[in-house]
């Protein structure tokens, strides 16, 4: 698996007896054979992991599709007819509503038909239709009764297919062919979450377990597809086992010092309903799991990267120097990391955050609640797994990279 495939290239330094050897340093075929064992172990207990948790088909609850007695249908507005609807901006138990118009609208469907709905303020005020809108309804046709249509969604098709196709030009443009290999890591990566990952939280297999070994197959892949099969890549995936199973082990832990229960929304509602038997206070764990995946592997690459190089750079460095100069670009990272967690929140959430501004509430206040807190938690879990990450990884790295040389070596070195 190994072997020569470690040696990459990089400008070579002559001497008159001998050379010195580019970053991976010479071929060490006894350590690659190790690090193989090492891995194919890993990734044996991963599949076998993922085997021994395959759900049953008739084990993952369905749920009754709401709309599967209606059809949706494309249609395009050919007509908005505003008009006042008595909407005051206080509902029932003094509510806040949205205050304004309604709307009458007519869109001609894919069929041919004439579909008339209203609109109710919310959807209505700030022209969220308007003519030419290419939409979806929902036609409700009743034996025996002239159908009735629904306004549905807005259709994205398109525009979403066009930004994928220009993402992955760009990755490929850009990247090359580890940009292509990235591409195909991400379609590893969902095909995982969707035919294992989520299917087995459904069925309720144990939820910690499911994501550890679904986020391992998905590293093993990813990390060698994207970055090729070396030591440098074995070091940063060494690194990242490290931390999937901190952050697993310190998310089960906190979800339940923390009381979280997993029901803090609409949507957590139906999906106990819809399946029952599922441990939501586990999905809240094993999130924890997936959702720091990407910036994990990011640091742990990072890391890796940065001891190969510096040795490169120079070869007659200790270990001590070596694990000091990375662990500068480490701290680095871990600063720009855990700003990327918190931005990343603070944008999902916006529309949250921006509630409780209105509403002035207090910050502690809110943050105690199950939705917020089932964010700062995952947050911070995931935080203190990636800040642990980078110090296990460089070390990892360190003594993994190519043994330094001495000094004597280099007399006489000449640089081309």
């Amino acid at each position: 698996m190994f072997g020569d495939l470690f040696t990459t290239c990089h400008a070579g330094i002559v001497t008159h007896h001998h050379a010195i050897e580019p970053a991976e340093g010479p071929p060490r075929p006894r350590l690659a054979w190790s690090l193989t064992a090492a891995v194919l172990a890993v990734a044996l207990v991963a599949f076998g992991a993922v085997a021994a948790l395959w759900p049953d088909p008739d084990d993952v609850p369905q749920g009754a599709d709401p709309y599967g007695a209606v059809a949706i249908l494309d249609a395009t507005v050919t007509e908005v007819t505003p008009f006042d609807c008595n909407s005051t901006g206080t509902g029932p138990d003094n509510i806040p509503m949205v205050e304004g118009s309604c709307a009458n609208v007519t869109a001609e469907t894919e069929r041919g038909t004439s579909a008339v709905f209203t609109l109710d303020p919310t959807r209505y005020v700030g022209g969220a239709v308007q003519e030419g809108d290419d939409i979806r309804v929902i036609e409700v046709a009743p034996d025996g009764q002239q159908p009735t249509y629904e306004f549905y969604d807005h259709q994205r098709g398109p525009q979403l297919m066009i930004l994928a196709i220009v993402f992955a030009i760009l990755v490929a443009v850009v990247g090359r062919w580890r940009g292509l290999f990235a591409l195909v890591g991400i379609g590893i990566t969902l095909l995982v979450l969707l035919r294992f990952v989520l299917p087995a939280l459904l069925a309720d297999q144990p939820p910690i377990a499911v994501a550890v070994a679904g986020s391992t197959v998905i590293m093993l892949a990813v990390l060698y597809l994207a970055h090729g099969v070396s030591i440098r890549t074995t070091a940063a995936l060494f690194g990242t086992l490290f931390g999937i199973g901190f952050t697993a082990l310190v998310g089960a832990m906190s979800t339940d010092w923390a009381h979280l229960t997993g029901v803090g929304s609409e949507d957590d509602h139906l999906l106990l309903a819809t399946a029952p038997q599922m441990s939501l206070a586990g999905v809240v764990a094993a999130s924890m799991v997936i959702a720091g995946l990407g910036v994990l592997n990011d640091v742990t690459v990072t890391q890796a990267s940065a001891v190969w190089e510096m040795r490169a750079l120079k070869p007659t460095a200790g270990r001590a120097e070596l694990f000091g100069s990375a662990m500068r670009i480490g701290r680095d990272h871990i600063a720009s990391s855990v700003y990327t967690l918190v931005f990343a929140y603070a944008g999902t959430a916006m529309t949250t955050l921006l509630l409780i501004s209105a509403y002035q509430r207090p910050l502690l206040e809110v943050a105690v609640t199950e939705g917020i807190a089932q964010e700062v938690v995952r947050t911070l879990v995931g935080a203190i797994g990636l800040v642990l990450a980078v110090p296990i990884t460089t070390v990892i790295a360190v003594w993994l990279a190519p043994a330094r040389i001495a000094e004597r070596d280099l007399s006489g070195v000449n640089t081309p």
